[in-house]
């Protein structure tokens, strides 16, 4: 797992400059070392693993979030998200929505206004799947919001951990086919990632927008 303190100051660094870049190019994100999640996973497809997986999921203040969906190689089309990631202060659990009615059990934490859903690019996740189940759209935070108060240009998730904490992510499962039903290793760990650094990036973000005021 990586440390909160990633991303620090030189010993020569004038007090007055900010403890990060505000912006990184590709050539600079391909230097860092490659960090993927590395702790527990839950495959989430019946009901029952369902229900008790978002009574746990309710406990939580803040979730990392973000989706999967099968990609489209033609202009213009999309298909709606398969997987849903949720993660929490110590595990990540992965609804296959495509696989049950899984948006029905997951509505609860969707529509809560005291569970923090935050992550990069949301407005395309929460539209998407309202076209699967309508559902009122409770306490997602944007990310990117949060990084353009800090005056970081960049907005994706792969250039704000590299940023904020330190790291690179893969993004070579991104083009994977999410609809089918049994996930690769390397899909579920691409998946959980995203959720996980999601939740990073939330706690970096905001402790640097709270020292900035």
């Amino acid at each position: 797992m990586v440390g909160e303190d990633i991303v620090a100051l030189d010993s020569e660094t004038e007090t007055e400059a900010l403890p990060y870049a505000t912006s990184i190019t590709k050539a600079e994100i391909n230097e860092l070392p490659l960090y993927r999640y590395e702790g527990m996973i839950h495959l989430i497809n019946t009901d029952e693993d369902a229900r008790r997986a978002v009574k746990i999921l309710k406990k939580e203040p803040v979730l990392g979030f973000d989706t999967e969906s099968r990609p489209s190689f033609r202009k213009g089309d999309h298909y709606l998200p398969s997987l849903v990631q949720f993660a929490s202060a110590t595990e990540v659990y992965l609804f296959q929505i495509g696989q049950f009615d899984g948006m029905e059990a997951i509505k609860p934490l969707l529509s809560s206004k005291s569970i923090a859903k935050v992550g990069v690019a949301l407005h395309d996740d929460v539209k998407r799947l309202q076209e699967i189940t309508p559902y009122k759209d409770r306490n997602f935070v944007e990310i990117a919001t949060m990084t353009k108060q800090l005056e970081i240009t960049n907005t994706g998730l792969r250039s704000l951990a590299a940023i904020l904490l330190g790291f690179r992510i893969s993004k070579g499962a991104q083009v994977s086919n999410w609809a089918r039903q049994n996930l690769s290793r390397s899909q579920l760990t691409y998946a959980a990632t995203d959720a996980w650094v999601s939740r990073l990036l939330y706690e970096k973000a905001a402790a640097l927008v709270d020292d900035s005021q």
